[in-house]
């Protein structure tokens, strides 16, 4: 109120008297030429009904407001929330709309001026909310992948999903927000890629978005890497929209190789069904995947793969992978068949091969070895790492570009899963 009051006795009408008095006290007394007299005043914005008379009447309706905002005009409503708000003199004041049709509705949608910007506050709670959101699905979104494809473990699921998860539009309250959110648009922060080319995206999107990336078949848990490149490099390959959409050669190549796993393993089964062998059923993509490794690699220059993995799946990725001779695999499971040498005497799940071909998609020499793995190796990695280095020491390979490691969890018996 006191800046009401203020503002009204700067802006009162000065009398003529006192503009000629304030004028010739401030006229130097030694100056009596009559030159020129440049006047450099410039029109102050004053409010129209400010003046002396009106205080006591401003101060009520101002009261009054204060009380409850809805007792006085909307005028008064719109021209005090603007003062409160520290807009400038002649800016706070909106006349009313003349009385004609349509007038007095549109004066009931009229807006104060500084109530139509954004609410500052509640923007930047909402953005770091989805923020938050966005980190929890990165952090502990592999939870609630759907990892189980005979449904066993439906049951009670949700009971071992983290609280923070948000795994349905029911759960917003625990980031503060609401289903009046999900049309809102939240600009994107830089360490997602669920974007692509855009920057801001409506919240219903970006949920979607992300159980598309984190909530499906895979279950990617990284946040615990420590190098935010790679951390960026896995958020780009997981987040970005149709990263994982392939052409149709290239499902039809998936797909060959994936039925070339499961055929084989089938035959070993209905051939030998008696025979130790350590297959890889339930875990046939292994192979698919290896040899898009592989591609990528040889696309990239590299020369030399070096893997290292256990018993299981061993006999298919000598097979389809490192393209062994079928001969010498059934050779190992029936003594009536004549081997090719006499070999080690080890058992045909610990045995491993070196072997040069030309790979299909690049046309391109690559050499792929596969390290034996005995029966007392607890340790693949330290024997495939010092290959690795004993290859690229020969090659003149100083920078690690043609010659790479593969190794895999190399517990003898264990389920094989990627490093």
């Amino acid at each position: 109120m006191f800046h009401l009051r203020t503002c009204a006795a700067k802006l009162r009408p000065l009398t003529a008297s006192q503009t000629v008095k304030t004028f010739s006290q401030n006229r130097p007394a030694a100056a009596r030429t009559f030159g020129q007299i440049r006047s450099y005043t410039a029109p102050v914005a004053a409010e129209p009904f400010l003046s002396g008379t009106s205080s006591n009447y401003v101060e009520e309706m101002y009261y009054a407001w204060l009380e409850n905002p809805k007792s006085v005009h909307k005028s008064w409503d719109i021209f005090f929330r603007n003062t409160n708000a520290g807009a400038p003199p002649g800016t706070a004041y909106q006349s009313p709309l003349p009385l004609s049709p349509g007038s007095l509705s549109a004066l009931a949608r009229a807006q104060p001026l500084v109530g139509a910007q954004p609410n500052v506050d509640k923007l930047v709670e909402d953005h770091l909310a989805v923020q938050s959101l966005i980190r929890a699905y990165q952090i502990r979104g592999h939870h609630v992948a759907q990892l189980d494809p005979l449904g066993i473990l439906d049951a009670d699921l949700d009971s071992s999903v983290p609280a923070d998860i948000i795994s349905s539009t029911d759960k917003l309250g625990f980031y503060g927000l609401d289903e009046s959110d999900l049309d809102k648009v939240f600009h994107l922060p830089t360490t997602t890629f669920i974007g692509g080319q855009e920057s801001a995206l409506p919240l219903r999107e970006i949920i979607r978005r992300l159980e598309m990336a984190y909530c499906q078949h895979i279950g990617v848990e990284f946040m615990f890497i420590n190098d935010l490149e790679q951390c960026q490099w896995i958020r780009q390959k997981f987040e970005t929209p149709g990263i994982m959409q392939f052409t149709n050669e290239e499902k039809r190549t998936l797909l060959a190789r994936l039925v070339r796993s499961t055929r084989f393993e089938e035959f070993l089964q209905r051939k030998w069904s008696s025979e130790k062998r350590f297959g890889l059923e339930g875990c046939e993509v292994l192979i698919p995947a290896l040899k898009t490794i592989i591609d990528k690699s040889s696309e990239n220059g590299v020369d030399y793969v070096i893997m290292g993995m256990p018993h299981r799946g061993r006999l298919n990725v000598l097979a389809n992978v490192i393209r062994k001779e079928l001969e010498q695999i059934f050779c190992q499971f029936d003594s009536k068949l004549e081997a090719a040498d006499e070999g080690s005497g080890d058992v045909k799940y610990h045995l491993g091969m070196y072997h040069r071909r030309i790979n299909r998609v690049t046309d391109r020499n690559i050499t792929l070895s596969l390290v034996a793995n005995p029966s007392h190796l607890e340790a693949a990695d330290p024997v495939v790492m010092g290959k690795t280095k004993a290859e690229q020491f020969y090659c003149g390979d100083t920078e690690g570009k043609k010659v790479r490691p593969r190794a895999r969890q190399s517990r003898a018996g264990s389920q094989p899963w990627a490093h």
